[in-house]
């Protein structure tokens, strides 16, 4: 029997993934609505926050863009005069669907993030936007992430506050020390203030923007 379609998806049921599986599902049915929908209604500022402190950071291509989605950090990067190419990765074949459809990106890979990458590396940069979080991906994408990475890449990652700790995302980027220089943080907001209204309950979300490059 074919899988359900999910009705109305939101940040509630993403939150509560368990599985690969749970996230091709939620995604499938998301992709269409997700830019339209979630990206506008809550006033999604992530993905230009970390466009912003890779280009501020003096990032340069060929960029990675690991958990892509709809492609909201790439075009954040083109909106910002970024003219470098781009490839971006995810596991959703739908999200990439949305993403190929903004004529950003170089290429666009389908793959899980946690495990070695389909890709043959000497990447500049690597950014990633909202794929840190509950839920979704933790630490352990962080090899797959910098054995593409070419030495001196500049990494601009967020990472939803509300795991950092729990996740154990400061002990794993403490074990990687050998492998990373120039470490910088930077806290932002997630959402604008329109998101109140749409969801109270993580409106006030925030994210901690983690810079490095890779020694």
């Amino acid at each position: 029997m074919p899988d359900a379609p999910m009705s109305e998806p939101d940040l509630h049921a993403a939150f509560a993934l368990r599985t690969p599986g749970d996230c091709l599902r939620l995604y499938r049915d998301w992709a269409a609505s997700y830019d339209a929908g979630f990206a506008a209604g809550m006033d999604y500022r992530l993905p230009a926050h970390v466009a912003a402190a890779f280009l501020a950071g003096g990032g340069t291509g060929p960029v990675l863009d690991v958990g892509a989605g709809t492609g909201l950090v790439g075009a954040a990067l083109r909106a910002l005069g970024f003219t470098g190419q781009i490839d971006g990765v995810d596991l959703s074949p739908q999200m990439l669907d949305q993403a190929r459809e903004k004529q950003v990106y170089r290429d666009l890979i389908e793959a899980d993030i946690t495990r070695p990458l389909p890709l043959p590396g000497g990447y500049t940069g690597v950014v990633s936007s909202g794929t840190f979080t509950h839920g979704h991906v933790g630490p352990e994408a962080f090899g797959p992430m910098l054995a593409v990475a070419a030495p001196g890449a500049l990494f601009a990652l967020s990472v939803n506050l509300r795991v950092w700790a729990a996740v154990g995302f400061e002990p794993a980027l403490a074990d990687l020390a050998g492998q990373l220089r120039d470490m910088q943080r930077i806290e932002v907001a997630i959402y604008g203030a329109a998101a109140a209204r749409l969801d109270p309950d993580h409106a006030g979300d925030r994210a901690m923007i983690v810079l490095f490059r890779k020694a």
